[in-house]
């Protein structure tokens, strides 16, 4: 059972549109809004793979860009996390992703003052000689089994967060954690081990 009916649209839901089709969801799938998609652009048939009995609130969102792909192990919860996938986010099953978690594949934006520039060009809607964007590095973000995300944490690219670990509030993840970890702070360190 799902509160999601058969033309994929959300029970009672205040958004118009329906969950888009490259959306796969699994039983028991639980989603507050079909808002949390508003932000997938990607073109991928799997842009987004939800497994059995995931949770997602309406605070989340799936930023997902055109060659981006997310995958959501089963009985995760996801209650405000805005996933950011240029590539590849996955994230295991039973984890739960707390309020204002942003996980990105990406910086989005060149590191190099000129590209930057170039890059700002870009992005402005109304100007009309918009050069091309310049490339962005992406590294895929693997988050493990039964991980615990605590509010205003970040994840950043590359990182692997092993299973069963704890992300403690506002940290921010720059270098992968081991499974069975605690890491807390700016940058995130070692805690403890569980």
């Amino acid at each position: 059972m799902s509160n999601v009916n058969r033309d994929r649209r959300v029970e009672g839901d205040w958004w118009q549109e329906a969950i888009p089709p490259n959306v796969h969801f699994g039983a028991g799938f639980y989603c507050e809004s079909a808002q949390i998609f508003r932000k997938l652009r990607s073109h991928r048939d799997d842009a987004v793979s939800l497994g059995d009995y995931v949770s997602c609130y309406a605070g989340c969102s799936f930023a997902i860009g055109e060659n981006g792909r997310c995958t959501v192990g089963d009985f995760t919860l996801m209650n405000g996390a805005l996933v950011m996938a240029e590539e590849l986010i996955e994230i295991g099953s039973y984890c739960l992703i707390s309020w204002n978690v942003g996980i990105a594949d990406s910086d989005f934006h060149p590191i190099d003052p000129a590209e930057r520039r170039r890059d700002a060009l870009a992005l402005a809607p109304y100007y009309k000689e918009r050069p091309p964007r310049p490339p962005i590095r992406t590294t895929p973000v693997r988050i493990g089994d039964n991980v615990w995300i605590g509010m205003n944490a970040v994840i950043l690219k590359g990182v692997t967060i092993g299973d069963n670990s704890v992300v403690a509030a506002g940290s921010v993840v720059s270098k992968s954690v081991a499974a069975n970890s605690v890491v807390a702070g700016n940058p995130a360190v070692l805690v403890k081990q569980l």
